[in-house]
């Protein structure tokens, strides 16, 4: 496995994140063990969660499998805070120091751990000040509780006015950023990756594979698998809404280059991911077994220039495919305000 920078941190991390997301929710915990267990042997370091899947299920799951492994002290351990996690409380959600603080002691109880590698804001939130969030994230690092702190689906400004508070008023800076990317939504590369590059932050893309669109199991011609995402697409119209033609034709424009070096589509797309310009770690979020396998496949597929130009030629520099993409992962759709 080579290991890349964190940033600015030191710290190294595996080129793959695992997103923990289904554990505890659609994957059983015995499943999940077994998955965390073949990741870690596997050589990944980095896992992801948050305190909102399945209402903290995620992260108990988690901890118990780093508790049985006995690895707790081996992995860069990360969580996020933001969303709701009380129907009947006001103040269950959000980026307040009430919130903030409230669920990191949760969380920590949750994993199982005495601190929290990497603590996340899970979205940008409008009504919340950055200095109120940033001096609660401090208080936490300062206390031992957490290691470094970092943000997720912040656009470029609102990362670059958090650096401007944390040097004004000498407060511990976000570290890292973690956007949606993958080859059907380039949009960071406009503005946030070439600020991650100057200021030295790590970016950890979540949904590289574009919530499964970019896996090869999905055809214009044929019905979604009965145990996937979109079994269900002839009765959702925001599912219908995804399975759009441009889309399949970027699909059917890179299974050539996936057959051509005898990988899948998703490791395709995940190596294409993990070797851009800026890019960390992106997060891969497996349901089974045999998912966490074929993603990991994903680390022995070279990416060629040639490679990137075809690529570029499906979907340009900094573009997206279908303007469903703006609403279903875009910035402004996840404030939970």
């Amino acid at each position: 496995m080579e290991y890349r920078l964190f940033g600015r941190t030191g710290a190294h991390v595996s080129p793959l994140c695992l997103g923990c997301m289904m554990f505890g929710g659609k994957t059983s915990p015995e499943d999940s063990y077994e998955i965390i267990d073949r990741a870690i042997d596997a050589g990944i370091n980095f896992l992801d969660t948050a305190n909102v899947y399945s209402r903290g299920n995620s992260e108990i799951v988690t901890g118990e499998a780093l508790k049985r492994n006995g690895k707790r002290h081996q992995v860069v351990l990360a969580t996020k805070v933001h969303g709701r996690m009380d129907d009947d409380d006001p103040n269950a959600a959000g980026s307040s120091r009430r919130h903030i603080i409230d669920q990191c002691d949760a969380s920590l109880k949750r994993l199982q751990t005495d601190y929290i590698d990497l603590y996340q804001i899970h979205r940008p939130r409008s009504d919340t000040p950055i200095d109120e969030t940033l001096r609660a994230l401090d208080d936490l690092i300062r206390a031992g509780k957490v290691r470094y702190i970092g943000t997720s689906t912040f656009e470029a400004w609102q990362f670059m006015e958090s650096l401007w508070v944390a040097k004004e008023l000498g407060l511990n800076r976000f570290v890292c950023e973690q956007p949606p990317y993958h080859i059907l939504d380039r949009r960071i590369e406009r503005g946030l990756i070439p600020l991650a590059q100057t200021y030295g932050v790590a970016l950890i893309p979540w949904s590289p594979l574009a919530g499964g669109l970019l896996t090869g199991k999905y055809s214009r011609d044929t019905q979604p698998p009965e145990d996937s995402r979109f079994a269900d697409v002839a009765n959702n119209p925001r599912l219908q809404a995804r399975m759009t033609n441009d889309i399949f034709d970027v699909v059917d424009g890179l299974k050539p280059l996936a057959d051509a070096k005898g990988c899948s589509i998703a490791q395709l797309a995940l190596a294409w991911c993990m070797n851009q310009p800026g890019i960390t770690s992106p997060i891969i979020g497996p349901r089974t077994m045999e998912q966490l396998v074929d993603n990991l496949g994903a680390l022995e597929v070279t990416i060629t220039d040639e490679d990137r130009a075809t690529i570029d030629g499906l979907v340009p520099s900094g573009r997206m495919v279908s303007p469903f993409y703006e609403a279903d992962f875009g910035p402004h759709q996840y404030r939970w305000s």
